[in-house]
């Protein structure tokens, strides 16, 4: 597992697409579990906070190894938003890495399921923390969103634990319905232009009432998160 420069660079560009005082209305799109870096271990809870361009507002989470092998996830958005619940299950294991498979349930008005199978590596520092970092593959479904359709997404993503305190974990996830997949680093596609007109313009990009991004938005499929661990030892001085 290796993240590249051209991997990476390409995910960013995704992410210049949206202006910063746009990116401060994306809350309530869809959201995602806050994922453990490490392997589970029975008994054992870890619990903090994170904030995402899905969520403005931070909102808790909280994990508990339900054995060596499987682990359960809640989180609580302020006031409901970003709330879900989540299992994991470890498929493989090998040394330092390891794959692992997730389904989670998220609750936002763009409420959403999610199945990501996850690759997981890890190394040690000098100060005996193991650095994470992982790849994912996540199958997306929003069955009704805010303006009553369905959406079925696809795509990657990446993140990386860099300090036992915080780690971050950005995605793109792709509805090939409502964009054409060539078309995902235009920003000035307009579906009316586009040849295939029928297929696209039935698939309003905001909900006209609240004015946040719908199902069928390519922001909704945006995921960029940072996450803190309350348990994380304290820093010596």
């Amino acid at each position: 597992m290796q993240l590249t420069y051209s991997s990476i660079s390409n995910i960013f560009s995704i992410y210049r697409l949206i202006s910063l005082p746009y990116l401060f209305f994306l809350y309530s799109c869809a959201s995602h579990p806050v994922i453990n870096p490490h392997l589970p271990e029975k008994g054992k809870a870890k619990k903090g906070y994170a904030v995402s361009v899905e969520n403005i507002v931070p909102y808790l989470w909280y994990r508990i190894g339900m054995s060596d092998n499987s682990e359960l996830g809640f989180r609580v958005g302020l006031p409901i938003y970003g709330s879900g619940i989540d299992y994991s299950r470890l498929l493989y294991k090998k040394k330092n890495k390891w794959d692992m498979l997730n389904l989670a349930w998220s609750l936002n008005p763009n409420y959403n399921l999610d199945a990501t199978y996850y690759k997981f590596k890890t190394k040690k520092t000098e100060t005996d923390f193991l650095k994470s970092r992982w790849i994912g593959f996540r199958m997306m479904s929003i069955q009704k969103g805010l303006t009553g359709g369905t959406s079925n997404r696809f795509g990657f993503l990446f993140g990386l634990q860099p300090s036992p305190r915080w780690g971050v974990e950005f995605g793109y996830f792709h509805d090939p319905s409502s964009l054409p997949i060539t078309e995902i680093f235009n920003s000035k596609w307009d579906p009316l232009s586009d040849s295939d007109y029928d297929r696209f313009s039935k698939k309003p990009i905001k909900d006209e009432s609240s004015g946040l991004p719908s199902e069928f938005s390519r922001m909704t499929g945006l995921s960029f998160s940072v996450f803190f661990d309350l348990d994380a030892p304290k820093k010596k001085k």
